[in-house]
C-alpha cells in the first residue's frame, strides 16, 4: 500500500528560527520533537548523513541532511515499512516559514495492517505534537491537536497502563494536562 503522509504548520519566525529546530533534532537541547510525551529520537552519532537509530520501535538512518532547512530519514524497521520521512523547511520569507513533515512509503505484508490500525494514528499525533513543540519553543501558544480516544487507548496498551497524559510543551514546565483528560 502506497503512503503519502503530510503535516505542516506556518511558524511566525525566520527562516533560520525554523531551521535551528530541525538541527536541534535528537541533541539534548532538541526544540522540535516532543520527548516530553513520546519516545525520544536518539542516533548513534551527532545528526548527520549515516548516522543510524530513530525513535520507539521506528528504526531509520539519515539519508540526507541540508543544515538549516531540511533532513530525511530512511526507514530500517518495523518490517515492510520502506520509504522515508523527513521535516524541511519551505516557503520563508523573513519572518515566517513553513515547517512540513513528509512520511513516504510503501508498506508490505503485516505493515499494511499496522500501519493503518496502529501506527499511522500515533505518528500523526506524534507529528502534530512536534509541531506544537515547534511553535513552543519559538516562543508562541502551541496549537494542539487532541489525541483522540483510540490514540490515547494504544499509548495505553503500549505502555502497559502507565501513559502519561497530553500536555502542551510549555504544561510540561508547570504539570498541567493540556484537555484535562488521562
Amino acid at each position: 500500500m502506497r503512503v503519502l503522509n503530510v503535516h505542516e504548520r506556518e511558524l511566525q519566525a525566520g527562516p533560520d528560527q525554523v531551521g535551528a529546530l530541525v538541527d536541534s533534532l535528537a541533541s539534548r537541547d532538541d526544540s522540535l520533537w516532543p520527548r516530553h510525551a513520546w519516545p525520544r529520537m536518539e542516533f548513534d552519532r551527532p545528526l548527520s548523513v549515516g548516522a543510524r537509530g530513530g525513535h520507539g520501535p521506528i528504526r531509520y538512518f539519515v539519508e540526507e541532511y541540508v543544515p538549516g532547512e531540511s533532513i530525511k530519514f530512511r526507514f530500517t524497521g518495523p518490517r515492510g515499512f520502506d520509504g522515508s520521512h523527513g521535516y524541511e523547511r519551505i516557503g520563508t520569507t523573513a519572518d515566517t516559514a513553513v515547517l512540513r513533515h513528509t512520511l513516504e512509503m510503501t508498506t508490505h505484508g503485516l505493515a499494511v495492517l499496522s500501519w493503518t490500525v496502529v501506527y499511522q494514528p500515533m505518528h500523526d499525533a506524534l507529528i502534530e505534537d512536534s509541531l506544537a513543540t515547534a511553535e513552543a519553543s519559538l516562543g508562541h501558544a502551541p496549537h494542539i491537536q487532541p489525541w483522540s480516544l483510540w490514540v490515547r487507548f494504544l499509548r495505553w496498551v503500549v505502555s502497559g497502563g502507565k501513559a502519561r497524559a497530553q500536555v502542551t510543551p510549555n504544561q510540561r514546565l508547570q504539570g498541567t494536562p493540556a484537555s484535562g483528560r488521562p
